[in-house]
């Protein structure tokens, strides 16, 4: 079985500089996935907040 390289931890307003350590094809792998999950997490606070919107209709 393969080692597996443990990724920085995600940063919201910049890349983490150790990024550079990885070859170019698993930063850009990287930084794809960090854009995915920072828009999942803008998606998911947008559900939050009409649900809460809907909440204080009734």
């Amino acid at each position: 079985m393969m080692p597996t390289a443990s990724l920085p931890q995600l940063s919201s307003d910049r890349v983490n500089p150790s990024v550079s350590a990885y070859n170019p094809d698993q930063q850009l792998k990287y930084l794809h996935l960090q854009a995915e999950v920072e828009v999942l997490i803008q998606q998911l606070q947008t559900l939050k907040l009409r649900q809460e919107v809907g909440c204080h209709r009734d």
